[in-house]
Formats: structure tokens, C-alpha cells, sequence
């Protein structure tokens, strides 16, 4: 079993995930921004640029070593094996010449985890982490998904930093994970939905601060929201280093097939 994969809770009827010991509920709507509803938390229209220095990995999407792992994004990497795939060199749509093609079907929640390994590896923990790529949902898929998941994640020095956001369509909500905790964990923003058949840009911000993962920002299409949220890092007796980025695809309470179109994604780390 690879070890980078994250583990999963219980599958809800509101989410990939089912909740454990979190307070509190969706604040009301207030505004409405590129499929947000702003809930207190700080709004910034620019988009931090990325800082000098940096290692950037390009077109991530068309490369060829992306594996996947089962049934490893399931509950417990337990159950049923979803069938999911991805076809790279997609021309229509696409934003730079060709896109991927994620699909995925099979039994009700049900999840596709695609995974890819960036050598060499940073040797220490993450100061500077972003995550982007563009996103199609076609109008057959618009509202289908349980959910959409993408993540990095770093071991180093002892230690797991796992970065993971969840557009949750069954909640209606934006959730980051807690490697830790094993668990799903609501943000302010609520989430609805992707608007079909035109790109959307996602960029995810986050920085480690000792053996703390920080999830600094999320802009989509422009619209920054800060939410600066915190999680401990996972202690492992695994030695070495390594880097990943992954995306996932969850299946509805139907195992309704779908499909969705990324292209230009792209990883920036210090």
C-alpha cells in the first residue's frame, strides 16, 4: 500500500466524509463569488503572486507518471473498487493545447484517487506551497459528484503535511483535512456547486510553520479567500522524503458515472 495515501472516515449522506467531534454549522449566505458564499472569512481580490525562488512543476496533468491505488480514496481504503480513469491529450476542451480527462463510475461512494510523485524531493519542510490547475465540468456532470478532492502532500523530517481541500457538493461546502484527526473538517465558505461547460481557475495556498500545516488561502477564479486554518502534521517512523500532488473524484449515493476536464495544473513549492 503506498504510503503517501491519506486516510478516510465514514461516508455520509452530506459529504465523501462523515464529520467526528466538529462544532458549529453553515453560517448564512452573505455574498456569492465564483461558487462561494463569503462567511467571514477575509476576501482579497488579488491573488498573492508566487515569491522568487521557487520550484515550479508544469502541465503536471499531461505527464505520464500519475498511478493510481485501488480502492485506497474509499473509507478506510476498504470496499468496493470504483472503475476510474484519466486520458491525457484531450483537445476539446482545453485551455493550452490539450487537457486531461478524469471519469469514474461504479458503486455508491465510491471514489477514484490519482496520485503523482515529484523527484528530487525537498529535503525540508514546505515554507511555500500552491497548488493550481483549471477545471471543466461538463453540464452532464454539473451536478453529479459527491464530492471533488485535491491534495499535496510532503513526508519529511519525521513527519506527514498533508494539504487536501474538498469541494463537498452534497454539503454545499468547502472542507480541509485533518490527517490527524482522520476527518473532514467545515470551512466558512460554502460551496455550490461549479458552474458547467466553462473553465474555472483553483488555486490553493499553504505553508508548514514547525510541524504545523497551514492552509492560507483559496482563490477561484480570482476571488482570494484567506482562511489561514491549522492542522498538526502526522509523526511516522517512515524514513526519507517525498512530495506528491493528487486528485479525486467521489462517487454520489447513486454511483452516478461522471466526468470532469483539468488542464494547466501546476505545483510551486519552497
Amino acid at each position: 500500500m503506498f504510503q503517501q495515501m491519506k486516510p478516510k472516515t465514514h461516508p455520509d449522506r452530506n459529504g465523501g466524509s462523515k464529520l467526528h467531534g466538529v462544532r458549529g454549522s453553515i453560517v448564512p449566505k452573505l455574498a456569492v463569488v465564483a461558487g462561494f458564499v463569503i462567511c467571514g472569512l477575509g476576501l482579497s481580490a488579488q491573488v498573492a503572486p508566487v515569491p522568487k525562488g521557487v520550484t515550479v512543476l508544469s502541465r503536471i496533468e499531461e505527464s505520464s507518471g500519475w498511478k493510481t491505488c485501488g480502492n485506497c480514496g474509499n473509507t478506510g481504503a476498504s470496499g468496493a473498487t470504483a472503475s476510474y480513469s484519466m486520458n491525457r491529450g484531450i483537445t476539446s476542451p482545453n485551455t493550452d493545447g490539450s487537457s486531461t480527462m478524469f471519469q469514474i463510475s461504479g458503486k455508491p461512494y465510491t471514489n477514484g484517487y490519482w496520485y503523482i510523485g515529484h523527484t528530487p524531493s525537498p529535503a525540508t519542510p514546505l515554507k511555500y506551497l500552491r497548488y493550481e490547475f483549471d477545471l471543466y465540468v461538463p453540464s452532464a456532470s454539473a451536478n453529479v459528484p459527491q464530492a471533488i478532492e485535491f491534495e499535496c502532500q510532503q513526508q519529511v523530517s519525521g513527519h506527514v503535511y498533508n494539504f487536501a481541500w474538498q469541494a463537498n457538493y452534497a454539503g454545499k461546502i468547502w472542507r480541509v483535512f485533518d490527517y490527524v484527526a482522520k476527518r473532514w473538517d467545515p470551512t466558512a465558505l460554502r460551496f455550490d456547486g461549479f458552474q458547467p461547460n466553462t473553465w474555472h481557475h483553483i488555486i490553493a495556498e499553504y505553508h508548514t510553520t514547525g510541524t504545523t500545516v497551514v492552509h492560507d488561502a483559496l482563490t477561484i477564479d480570482g476571488a482570494r479567500h484567506v482562511v489561514n486554518l491549522r492542522h498538526a502534521s502526522k509523526g511516522t517512523s517512515s524514513t526519507g522524503h517525498y512530495l506528491t500532488n493528487a486528485f479525486q473524484l467521489d462517487l454520489n449515493k447513486y454511483g452516478t458515472a461522471y466526468r470532469v476536464y483539468v488542464d494547466g495544473m501546476k505545483v510551486s513549492y519552497k
